[in-house]
């Protein structure tokens, strides 16, 4: 008898701990909206940046984009994660323009409204290293086609721009007065110069080549593109590059725009 009472305030006492014990409760507060999402236009890809958040459970961001034709509001779908407050959009096709959108993820899972910048960009083919030779010298291979990627005469009809150096000043000049051309200044790399401006274009068709100035060209059929000297001698220049497909398109690296007065956009527009 003794046994069976002591068992039973043992069981007593464990259902007293019971009824008292509590839990915490879950989280379901999700992060704020990511900010100041921008992208930084590449070839076939986008690279974004944003700042961090604030929270200290945020585990990490999730990378959406929606079509042009979709719009900014989306559908969005989801084309990676990351740890990082950048994340490479690869896989994009150039000259096709693409929104892109970023979300913060915390501990528990809850996962914030999209980021409150409305981003979208258009991939454009570039290169390195391209050479032209003085056309004094010879017509041969002293011009470039933009949208072939490749040298051409410097009197083809397809030749956008061609180098010529007449024993003094180094020049780049365009073929026809359809074709424009202007210096933007030294920058550090080729990614520094974002989208093609609305004026200042040279009114000779024709601009002093500097190493490490960067230029912008609008071609007769309406394609913006930019090129950075980066090595000129009497017999050639050395030019990294930059080509927008899509026509009238400005964007060469950047574009960034910002809606007023949101919190973030709603992420059941996600599919």
């Amino acid at each position: 008898m003794r046994t069976v009472l002591l068992l039973s305030a043992f069981a007593l006492a464990f259902l007293v701990a019971g009824c008292n014990e509590t839990s915490a409760p879950r989280d379901v507060t999700p992060p704020a909206a990511p900010r100041g999402l921008y992208s930084v236009t590449g070839d076939q890809q986008a690279t974004l940046h944003w700042l961090a958040n604030t929270e200290g459970d945020v585990s990490g961001y999730r990378i959406y984009t929606a079509s042009l034709a979709d719009g900014a509001d989306g559908p969005y779908y989801r084309v990676g994660t990351t740890t990082q407050t950048s994340f490479v959009v690869a896989g994009m096709t150039n000259g096709v323009t693409r929104y892109l959108a970023v979300s913060a993820v915390d501990n528990a899972g809850n996962e914030s409204e999209l980021s409150y910048d409305t981003v979208f960009d258009t991939p454009r083919p570039a290169g390195f290293g391209a050479t032209l030779s003085n056309f004094l010298d010879g017509v041969t291979g002293a011009g470039w086609d933009f949208s072939a990627a490749s040298t051409r005469a410097s009197n083809d009809p397809a030749t956008d721009i061609f180098f010529g150096y007449n024993g003094s000043v180094f020049q780049m000049f365009t073929p026809d007065v359809n074709t424009d051309i202007q210096d933007m200044g030294w920058t550090s790399n080729l990614d520094a110069i974002d989208f093609a401006p609305p004026a200042g274009w040279s009114p000779t068709g024709s601009v002093e080549l500097i190493p490490g100035h960067a230029y912008v060209v609008w071609t007769r059929d309406n394609h913006y593109a930019k090129f950075r000297v980066t090595s000129l001698s009497a017999s050639a220049v050395v030019f990294d590059w930059a080509y927008q497909t899509d026509p009238g398109n400005g964007e060469l690296m950047v574009q960034r725009t910002t809606r007023e007065g949101e919190a973030g956009r709603p992420i059941a527009w996600l599919r």
